[in-house]
């Protein structure tokens, strides 16, 4: 049982430069806590982090696959599906473009290094800055994706995993050069998953913070 349960301080500024009044949900608080708190919020928004057990999506671990923190695949897979129940506004930010995935029914690549072998260099960490671009993504035309940031955008890349299978009343909004995909939408109200780490890029590409006000505003 962990001793501490922290998050990075990045993501809370870059919701509070947007007027959101962030609040940290703790892990391992019971189903009735965890709901009493759920009801609370306007909005729900989904950090970066380990992987997801492969488990939720009836796969073995890849070797590769790490970081597996099941306190957190359970509070933030329960969180979600009520979330998407609801309609709550959603946010996601690499691993929560994965857990959006899983929670929904769909799949993840678990090691895209291993599983791709034409694809881009997608795991960028440690040897670059956070708000170091690494490629560019094509969003999909007449989503709330490209409504918010265009066409086409420049992002960073920390991660070696992926949306893989497509949750059922997903889409695609974006994919890398490589055909990785880069970001996926519900098709009923406002739930983004994207692949990148826009809270990093806020301060040098205003569609990221475009994002972020779109979400707060969607949950105001």
């Amino acid at each position: 049982m962990p001793t501490r349960f922290a998050m990075n301080r990045v993501y809370i500024d870059a919701l509070k430069e947007v007027g959101a009044a962030p609040v940290l949900i703790p892990l391992a608080l019971g189903t009735d806590i965890l709901r009493s708190l759920y009801e609370r919020l306007d909005g729900l928004f989904m950090a970066g982090g380990g992987d997801v057990n492969p488990v939720w999506y009836g796969q073995a671990p890849h070797p590769a696959t790490n970081g597996i923190d099941e306190l957190r695949d359970d509070t933030e897979l329960t969180l979600i599906r009520w979330a998407l129940a609801d309609g709550l506004p959603l946010l996601g930010v690499c691993r929560g473009v994965q857990t959006l995935n899983v929670a929904a029914g769909g799949t993840l690549i678990q090691d895209v290094p291993r599983q791709i072998p034409h694809a881009l260099r997608h795991q960028w960490y440690p040897d670059k800055a956070r708000d170091w671009v690494a490629h560019e993504i094509a969003t999909t035309s007449g989503t709330r994706l490209a409504d918010i940031i265009g066409g086409s955008g420049q992002v960073n890349s920390f991660h070696h995993q992926a949306v893989d299978q497509v949750a059922p009343g997903f889409r695609v909004s974006a994919v890398a050069p490589d055909g990785v995909i880069e970001a996926i939408e519900w098709t009923s109200s406002f739930a983004i998953g994207v692949q990148w780490h826009p809270e990093s890029l806020i301060h040098t590409d205003k569609t990221m913070s475009r994002l972020f006000e779109t979400f707060v505003k969607a949950a105001a």
